[in-house]
């Protein structure tokens, strides 16, 4: 066998292997790296022990924008499965395959329904755009497509491509990771029921070991508590409305300086809807926690002004008449309850539904060295501040937009913010440091969120039950308070930086149909006849070579 024999050959076995599937590679020459995985992402997968499935429930008859959706679940998975191979997945068509609607939603999937053009018919397609993981005894469901409203379909649909990385890593790493972390729920301060907080309780279940943080000793924080929350990767604060001690003040402190992160709901004012439904009229006073110096140690200062925002708000439904003893509703605008609705690309914030806030205070932000401060929301510049104690009552729904008795135009006021970096301890030249053992002046990089509403993370109560967090059943409304305390908790914990990838931007390339329509005609024709020109060119090129190898 010659050389060039052996040349041959060699390049017809790596020819046939890479046909087979034996080994390939690709390169990603897209601007955004859309088809190249972060390196976070690749560490998740990496840490996956044991065998898990993926079902993709988005297989069968639909209309042609969702293959998209389809083709880039498909490319990733199979790059999850080249990373590690206890990774696989199938695709399922559970209309084809006869699967229970039940059964379905039982698995926390719910159907879609599309409208459909085909042979001159509307038809309806049912799908069920969801993926399903299932490791070891454990399972989740995971929805492919973005919930955000006021966004058009085509729009939501690159939406989902976008976050597809970090919607499948982040549940992954939920069900696969060994060691889950521990967030606790401070119980102390007359926070928010059992009943209150199942919303947040059971979101914060899907990722994270979740408990209450119970005193030891009578209902005050001590150095006996210190095991306990030093056990504790987060600590959350919601609605306290007992003042807080020194002395637990202190211990706080020394929580966060050890590590600890933070997500507090607060509420600087004492005004609840319940009350004003039945009494049409309340009067709202300034609440004292004790911890105006704790939180101006960090840069925050928590105002006791209620924000009215008179632009971005949420609709109140109250009862505003009777026909034939029929109650009739009316949704009324309420500047009591304002809107977050993010304005940047923060990864807690980016892409979800408003948030709503229930009579918020304003955040003022102190420059503190070492500490970064990124505000998560505010509200609009036509805004109105109310300074306390005031009246506030239900007329006011008439005129949302006025000025009344002790109150204000004001530019935009900040609800919520996010610290991050190193924090100095308030006790560090005091007396109170010689009573704690170990004493930490200053933390090593650290992040805490402050939010001015203590109800954010409350969710409503119906004739004894609780609903979702965030759904409004009056206005049959879904905010998106469950998604961004989720988010906030996420990026509080988030030591493999997955938060990053909410923040991935994948730029949509749409065709041009109006020049589709002028030059459909001309590209068919070349498409037909290019082809046929080139087999003519090859034909003669090879007719003129043999003739010249023969003559």
């Amino acid at each position: 066998m010659n050389k060039r024999s052996i040349i041959y050959l060699i390049l017809g076995l790596v020819l046939l292997a890479g046909t087979a599937g034996i080994f390939s590679s690709r390169f990603d020459l897209t601007k955004e790296k859309r088809y190249t995985l972060s390196s976070s992402s690749v560490q998740v997968l990496k840490n996956v022990q044991k065998p898990l499935m993926v079902e993709v429930y988005l297989d069968g008859d639909f209309p042609a924008n969702f293959k998209q959706l389809q083709n880039e679940t498909r490319f990733m998975l199979e790059e999850f499965r080249k990373i590690n191979s206890n990774i696989d997945f199938k695709f399922i068509d559970p209309i084809k395959t006869k699967m229970s609607q039940d059964t379905l939603m039982a698995m926390g999937m719910q159907p879609s329904i599309l409208p459909d053009m085909k042979d001159g018919q509307v038809r309806q397609i049912v799908i069920f755009p969801y993926v399903a993981l299932k490791y070891k005894e454990f399972g989740s469901s995971v929805p492919l497509i973005v919930q955000q409203s006021g966004i058009d379909a085509t729009e939501q649909l690159n939406k989902s491509i976008e976050y597809l990385e970090y919607n499948l890593i982040s549940n992954i790493k939920s069900i696969a990771q060994e060691n889950r972390k521990n967030v606790g729920i401070l119980i102390n301060q007359d926070e928010l029921g059992p009943e209150e907080f199942q919303g947040f309780m059971q979101m914060a279940l899907e990722s994270y070991n979740t408990g209450p943080v119970v005193p030891e000793q009578g209902d005050e924080l001590t150095q006996a508590d210190i095991p306990k929350l030093k056990k504790m990767d987060a600590l959350v604060i919601a609605k306290p409305r007992k003042p807080f001690t020194d002395g637990e003040k202190v211990i706080l402190d020394q929580y966060i300086m050890n590590g600890g992160k933070t997500l507090w709901m607060i509420d600087a004012v004492n005004a609840e809807m319940d009350t004003l439904t039945r009494s049409k009229k309340i009067m709202a006073y300034p609440i004292d926690l004790n911890m105006n110096d704790f939180f101006f140690n960090y840069g925050v200062r928590i105002n006791s002004a209620l924000v009215k925002d008179v632009q971005k708000f949420a609709l109140l439904r109250l009862v505003t008449g009777e026909v034939s003893g029929n109650p009739q509703y009316t949704s009324l605008p309420w500047p009591y309850f304002p809107l977050g609705i993010a304005e940047n690309n923060h990864p807690i914030t980016r892409n979800i539904n408003p948030v709503k806030f229930e009579f918020p205070t304003a955040i003022e932000i102190l420059e503190r060295p070492g500490i970064k401060t990124e505000i998560l929301y505010e509200s609009s510049p036509q805004t109105i501040l109310k300074t306390v104690p005031n009246y506030v009552d239900l007329i006011e729904l008439s005129k949302p937009d006025s000025i009344g008795v002790n109150e204000r135009a004001s530019d935009s006021k900040i609800f919520a913010v996010a610290l991050n970096g190193e924090f100095s301890s308030a006790y560090a030249n005091r007396s109170e440091r010689n009573a704690y053992p170990d004493f930490k002046p200053k933390s090593t990089e650290n992040r805490m969120i402050v939010i001015s509403d203590g109800d954010v993370g409350r969710n409503k109560i119906i004739k004894g039950n609780p609903l979702p967090l965030g759904y409004d059943l009056l206005t049959n409304q879904q905010f998106g308070n469950e998604q961004f305390l989720r988010n906030a908790l996420d990026y509080l914990l988030d030591d493999a930086n997955l938060m990053e990838l909410r923040n991935r931007n994948i730029e949509a390339r749409l065709l041009d149909r109006q020049r589709i329509d002028n030059e459909k005609t001309n590209w068919q024709w070349f498409n037909l006849l290019l082809p046929l020109a080139i087999i003519g060119v090859l034909g003669a090129l090879f007719f003129l070579l043999r003739k010249r190898k023969f003559a």
